[in-house]
C-alpha cells in the first residue's frame, strides 16, 4: 500500500515542480536581462569615453532602479551625437531587442537635458537634439525599457493541472481500490486447505460454512454445515438417525429427534437447484444422500 501513496506523493511533487518551473524560468530570464543591460551600458560608456580620448577614467557601476530602469553616471559630458548608434550596437551585441527610451540627466538637478525614444532611430529626422551645443558637467545616462508583456500561460498551466490532476486521481483510485480489496480480503473468512468438497454440481466450503451451486450461494448455520458435511463424506450411504444425532448434536446434551428432520428439510431446499443430488429418507432407519453423475 505504501508504494501507491509514494506514487501519489511523487505525482504531487511533479505537479508542484512543473507549476513552479515557469516562475523560476521567468526569474532566471530577468537576471540574465539585467546582466546583459549592465554589460551593454558599460560597453557604451567605455566607447564614448574613448571617443573623447579618455581611456583611463574609471567607469562607475550601473545602477538598476527597477526591473526596467538602468542608469550610469558620466563625470564629463560625452559626445551625444555618437550615443544613439553606440548604445544600439551595444544592445545588439548582447541580443537585447526590447524598446527603450533614453534620458540624459543633470547630476545636480536631476532634470532631463537630452533624450530620445527607441523608434527615433528609424525616423527621417533622426534622434532629436543632435548637433546642439551642450554644457560641460556631470550627467547620468538613463535607459528605461518598455515592460515586457506577460506571456499567456494560464491555458498551458490549466491543461497541465488537469492532466496531472487526472493522473493523480487515477493513482488515488488505484490505491483506494487496492486498499479496499485488501481490507475485504482480510475480513473475509479464509479458506483452509482442502476445505471445499465437491459433489454433484455443488460444493461445500466447510471452513466458511457456505454451499455453492450453479444458481446460488447459501450461507449455512453451524448445524446445517455440520450435517451437510456428514452427508457429503458419506455419499450414497445410509446414516442412522441416532448416528446423525450423535455426530451433529452430541455437544448439546439434550437432543430432539425432530431436529434431524427439520435440518434435512432445510438442506433439501438449498440443494433443489442441483438435480444430481437428493437426500432420501430411509423409513425407520435414517437418511441417505444420493449423488448421480
Amino acid at each position: 500500500m505504501m508504494r501507491y501513496f509514494k506514487a501519489i506523493f511523487g505525482g504531487f511533487l511533479l505537479v508542484a515542480s512543473v507549476c513552479t518551473a515557469r516562475p523560476a524560468m521567468a526569474n532566471s530570464d530577468a537576471v540574465r536581462f539585467s546582466e546583459n543591460v549592465n554589460l551593454s551600458l558599460r560597453r557604451t560608456v567605455d566607447l564614448l569615453l574613448r571617443a573623447n580620448g579618455d581611456s583611463l577614467s574609471q567607469i562607475p557601476p550601473v545602477k538598476q532602479t527597477d526591473a526596467n530602469t538602468f542608469s550610469v553616471q558620466m563625470d564629463h559630458m560625452f559626445d551625444y551625437d555618437k550615443l544613439p548608434e553606440t548604445l544600439q550596437r551595444s544592445f545588439n551585441s548582447y541580443h537585447i531587442d526590447r524598446p527603450y527610451s533614453v534620458a540624459v540627466l543633470n547630476c545636480e538637478t536631476g532634470k532631463v537635458s537630452l533624450g530620445y525614444q527607441f523608434f527615433d532611430l528609424n525616423q527621417p529626422g533622426g534622434v532629436p537634439c543632435r548637433g546642439r551645443s551642450r554644457e560641460a558637467g556631470c550627467y547620468t545616462l538613463q535607459v528605461r525599457f518598455t515592460p515586457e508583456a506577460a506571456k499567456p500561460q494560464a491555458a498551458g498551466n490549466t491543461w497541465l493541472l488537469i492532466t496531472a490532476g487526472g493522473t493523480l486521481a487515477g493513482l488515488g483510485f488505484i490505491a483506494w481500490t487496492r486498499s479496499r480489496h485488501k481490507k475485504r480480503h482480510e475480513t473475509e473468512p479464509q479458506e483452509a486447505p482442502h476445505s471445499r468438497i465437491a459433489f454433484g454440481n455443488s460444493w461445500l466450503d466447510t471452513a466458511n460454512q457456505a454451499l455453492y451451486n450453479s444458481q446460488a450461494t447459501h450461507t449455512l448455520t453451524f448445524r446445517e454445515a455440520k450435517l451437510l458435511t456428514l452427508f457429503v463424506r458419506n455419499i450414497n450411504q445410509v446414516l442412522e438417525r441416532d448416528a446423525i444425532l450423535k455426530s451433529v448434536w452430541e455437544d448439546e446434551g439434550v437432543t430432539v429427534g425432530r431436529s434431524v428432520d427439520v435440518f434435512v428439510s432445510r438442506l433439501r431446499k438449498m440443494l433443489a437447484a442441483d438435480p444430481q443430488v437428493k437426500i432420501t429418507a430411509i423409513h425407520g432407519v435414517g437418511y441417505k444422500m444420493e449423488v448421480h453423475s
